[in-house]
Formats: structure tokens, sequence, C-alpha cells
């Protein structure tokens, strides 16, 4: 009995610390410019910037790593703060961001976390394949998430663009250096999962 309640108090320490190191990846994510090396002519070997941070690859990293526990907790005190008007989004934080076209990814943060962590619980997730699958299926998760808030924030008349504009701008032109790297993001889960998986 007692050593039930040790490895249950041990287990909450750990779901814990990885939802510590979760959110503090997931806020220095979003300081981050991702770059994929590419060959130029002139110059020679350069790098080029993707249009998006590090924020949903740290999510997604936290998840296929720590488990759904640490990863939603992560994702949660992630939007505590940027809803306690600490401007840790990409255009500041408070209550007002609710209103911006964004915030549906952002809540989506929460169920692609659970997903993407409950899918790394299963049998034979230590091929780099299916952790792959399991990141673009958490990050289809914040797609989906983001354009429903996009298409009821448009019903609603919330925004001065069209529908088809707020798609493209928010989902489509970030999707495929965001795909880019849910690879990256396999590879290092690939790497850590064997060190430092909590949920076994």
């Amino acid at each position: 009995m007692a050593a039930t309640e040790g490895a249950g108090s041990l287990r909450a320490l750990l779901n814990w610390w990885g939802a510590l190191v979760g959110l503090l990846l997931i806020l220095t994510g979003g300081l981050l410019q991702p770059a994929v090396p590419w060959w130029d002519a002139q110059r020679g070997l350069d790098f080029k910037e993707l249009p998006i941070t590090a924020q949903v690859p740290a999510l997604l990293l936290t998840a296929l790593v720590c488990g759904p526990r640490s990863g939603m907790l992560a994702a949660v005190g992630y939007l505590s703060l940027g809803m306690a008007v600490l401007p840790v989004f990409q255009d500041g934080g408070g209550l007002a961001y609710l209103q911006q076209p964004s915030f549906g990814y952002l809540a989506g943060f929460i169920p692609a976390a659970w997903l993407c962590g409950r899918l790394s619980q299963q049998e034979g997730m230590g091929r780099l394949d299916r952790l792959a699958g399991s990141a673009v299926l958490g990050l289809v998760t914040i797609q989906l998430c983001g354009l429903i808030n996009l298409a009821l924030g448009s019903l609603a008349h919330r925004w001065g663009e069209s529908l088809p504009q707020l798609a493209i701008t928010y989902s489509l032109l970030p999707l495929p250096g965001q795909l880019l790297l849910c690879c990256v993001v396999a590879v290092l889960a690939r790497l850590l999962r064997p060190l430092l998986l909590i949920n076994r």
C-alpha cells in the first residue's frame, strides 16, 4: 500500500515537473523563429526563416515525451499566463485576446496536447513515423480549433477580413513550416523518450 502511494506521489511530481519544463519550452518557443538551411547561388549555404514560432513544436514535444497530463498542464499554464495580461502571446496578452482571430489556435493547444500525449502512450510509439504521425494529429487538432474559431467569429462579424483570407493568414501560410517542424519534433522525441518518459 505504501509503495503504491509512493509511486503515485512520484508520478504526480514527475507530471508537474514535465508540465513546468513544457511551459518553459512553450514560452521560449514563442521567442524563437525557426529557420531551414537553404542554398543561395550568390551566398552559398544560407538559412531561410519560417513564418512561424516554435511554440507549437514545443507543445507537441512536451506531450510526446512527458504524456498528456504534463502537456495539458503546460498548455493551461501558458494560456493562463497570457490571459493574466502577461505579453506571452504573439500580439500581447490579456482577456481582450479572446477576441483575436488567433485565439482559437491557442485554445487548441489543450486538446492537441491531450491527443498527442495519449497517442504517445500507445504500443509501438518508439518508431519515428508513429511519433511524427502523432505530432501531425496534434497539429491538425490545433488547426481545426483555430478554423472553428475563425468560422464562428466570421459569422458574428467580429473581424474585418473575410473567412478565406483569415484561413490563409492563420492556417495555410504557417502550415508547411509547422509540418516540417513536426518531423523535427518526432526526431527529438525519439531521442528523449527513452531518457525522460514520465508516463510509461
